[in-house]
Formats: C-alpha cells, sequence, structure tokens
C-alpha cells in the first residue's frame, strides 16, 4: 500500500494513501482532462493512489483517463455531497485528501483529513471555500504540493 508522510510543524501529521479529485471544474473543463493535470497524475499516482470521483456530466471521464492508473468513481445517487462524503469515509478519512470546487464538493473536503479547494476556470463555491484547509488557484499548483511536499508544509505549519 501506497502511504507518504508528512509531518506538519505546530499543525498535524499527514499519513496520505489516498488523493480523491473531482472531476468536472477541478481536473477537467467541460468533460476534457486539463493538460496540466496528466503529467501530475502520472507522476502522483505512482507515490499516491488517485481517486477520480464525478457524475461524469459529459460521459468522457473514462476515456479522458484511460491509460493512467486512477480509480474512477461515477456517482449514482441524487445526493452527490453525500455520496462524495460517504465516498471519503468508505477510504478512511484520515487517510485522504480530497481537492474540487462545486458545491457539491464542501463536505468531501471537510471529512477528508486535508480538503483543498481549488478556483480555477470555473471559480470555487463558497460553501466548498469554507470547508476547506486550503485554498489554491489552480489544479496544478494543488496537486505540485504533493511533489515537492515542503511548499504545503511552508504553507500549514504554524
Amino acid at each position: 500500500m501506497k502511504t507518504i508522510e508528512i509531518n506538519i510543524q505546530n499543525y498535524k501529521k499527514l499519513v496520505i494513501k489516498n488523493i480523491v479529485l473531482d472531476y468536472n471544474g477541478t481536473i477537467a473543463k467541460d468533460g476534457i482532462l486539463k493538460k496540466s493535470v496528466k503529467k501530475l497524475l502520472a507522476l502522483l499516482s505512482k507515490k499516491y493512489t488517485i481517486h477520480v470521483i464525478t457524475a461524469d456530466t459529459f460521459g468522457s471521464v473514462k476515456q479522458e483517463l484511460s491509460g493512467f492508473d486512477v480509480k474512477v468513481k461515477v456517482l449514482k445517487s441524487t445526493n452527490h455531497t453525500q455520496e462524495k462524503k460517504d465516498y471519503i469515509k468508505k477510504l478512511g478519512k484520515k487517510s485522504c485528501v480530497a481537492m474540487g470546487n462545486g458545491n457539491n464538493d464542501a463536505l468531501m473536503l471537510k471529512s477528508a483529513d486535508l480538503g483543498i479547494a481549488i478556483v480555477g476556470d470555473e471559480g470555487c463555491a463558497s460553501q466548498t471555500l469554507m470547508q476547506s484547509d486550503l485554498v489554491c488557484n489552480s489544479i496544478s499548483d494543488a496537486l505540485e504540493l504533493f511533489v515537492n511536499k515542503k511548499r504545503l508544509v511552508a504553507t500549514l505549519r504554524r
């Protein structure tokens, strides 16, 4: 099992196994995986288990992510907010980082040990922003925190 520990002074020790990513608005725009994410997904999937959770509004997630070592969860319920939260709980919230931007990502970010709101092209829902531990301007900036972990430490230490 892939596990990375990041000790953040006077904040907490993260023991990360899973990075859970919302799809549309976070790592994809209009159903198309962002080019800046492709290299980072390939790199991070060697160290973490990457999960992509989506309603698959455009019906493109499986095609866009084929060839990447990621687990895709297509939402089935009528309450995506709760389903995303439950997915984090099932994985074990203490082992998860979650990233998203939409209203239905708020509880997912709050439930994960580290929740990162992504402002990005579509903006970020205010409830999601308020439930996050950290806010990034782009998904690339957020994912790079787990390549260059000292950036994460510098931002969150107290």
